[in-house]
Formats: structure tokens, sequence, C-alpha cells
């Protein structure tokens, strides 16, 4: 952490919510995109986020300084996340997660191609990104959040062991095991066609 944001945290344990407010602008992106990748919905990733600053702003007096600040609001983003989705208001966007992701990637399917192939290496770009889209919606919550937590924030295992509250070597199965079936599912759907 920077020292003006540790400057910030200190100012926020003190009280001063204008402190507070600086350290959700530095951090409210990433935070959002965290929820975005568990819930797989607009709407509950800013619900998960807002929720995630409140729970973080009441729990700042328990925020004891052993892991970094935005390793500690990640877990609770992530844990806001996945309580979200245990609640059942939204099994339905798992079913969706492949056009989600599309959408996290920042475009719609059609625009992933770009200018610079031909259509019908478009058509071809456009079928894999789907097929890869699909299978990462079929992983297990799970092995999903741990995949985007490694491959799209990039995260190192250590960090997203705190951040999941399990052992390093968890983190590191998970990754292969999500990679492994990800793997086997793609060969699968490249066979079926």
């Amino acid at each position: 952490m920077a020292e003006d944001e540790s400057e910030l945290l200190a100012r926020a344990r003190g009280g001063d919510r204008s402190a507070f407010g600086a350290l959700v602008r530095i951090y409210q992106r990433r935070v959002y995109a965290a929820a975005l990748h568990v819930t797989g919905n607009h709407s509950d990733a800013e619900d998960v986020a807002q929720e995630t600053f409140v729970r973080a702003y009441r729990g700042l007096a328990s925020f004891d300084g052993r892991a970094d600040f935005f390793t500690w609001l990640y877990r609770i983003a992530i844990n806001t996340a996945l309580n979200r989705l245990r609640s059942g208001r939204r099994a339905a966007a798992l079913a969706d997660a492949g056009a989600t992701e599309v959408a996290q990637l920042g475009g719609k399917p059609e625009d992933l191609g770009g200018p610079r192939y031909a259509p019908d290496e478009q058509a071809a770009l456009h079928q894999e990104v789907r097929a890869v889209l699909a299978a990462v919606g079929e992983l297990s919550p799970t092995l999903r959040i741990t995949l985007l937590l490694a491959t799209v924030e990039g995260l190192s295992h250590k960090q997203i062991a705190a951040v999941l509250d399990v052992p390093e070597g968890t983190v590191a199965w998970r990754v292969n095991e999500a990679r492994r079936l990800l793997r086997e599912r793609l060969a699968a759907a490249a066979d079926s066609n």
C-alpha cells in the first residue's frame, strides 16, 4: 500500500469519512470487477460493491493490518458476493455466464474479432471465444472464482489464499483443476464439431 493510502487508512480508522471516501475511490473499480466475476450480473455487482464498502467501513476497527488493506477489502467483496449467490437470488445468472464473461471483456461477441480478421476468421474466433466462456461458466463457483482471481485479476496464489481464506496449496490445486477441466471440455467441444 502506498504511503498516502496508509495515511488515508489511518485517518479512516480514526473516523474521517472523507479519508474512507478516498479509499473507496481508489478501490471501487477493482471491488466492482471482483463482484462482477462472482455474481455474473452488473446490478448485483453494484450491490455487492456497495455492501462491501459499507461492511468495510463498519469493520475498520477489526482491520488489524496483518493483511494488506486491499486483500482484506477483496475478501469482504468475495464473501459478500458468494453469500449473494448462496442465497439463491441470482442462480439464473450462472446459466448465462458466457454472455456475462464477454461483457466483462468489454464488449459483445461480435466485437471480439475486430476489423483485422476476414469474416470467416471472425466467425471461427467468435465460436472459440463462446466455447471458452461457456466452459468457464460450467466450472463450479469455487473453481471459477479462483481461476478468475488468478488469470483476470492477476493475483498471486498467496494473495488469493488470503482473499479466500484457504491454504496456498488449495489455491494451486483449484487453478490447476480449473485449467484441466477447461482443457477437457474444450477438447470435447472440438471433437463434437
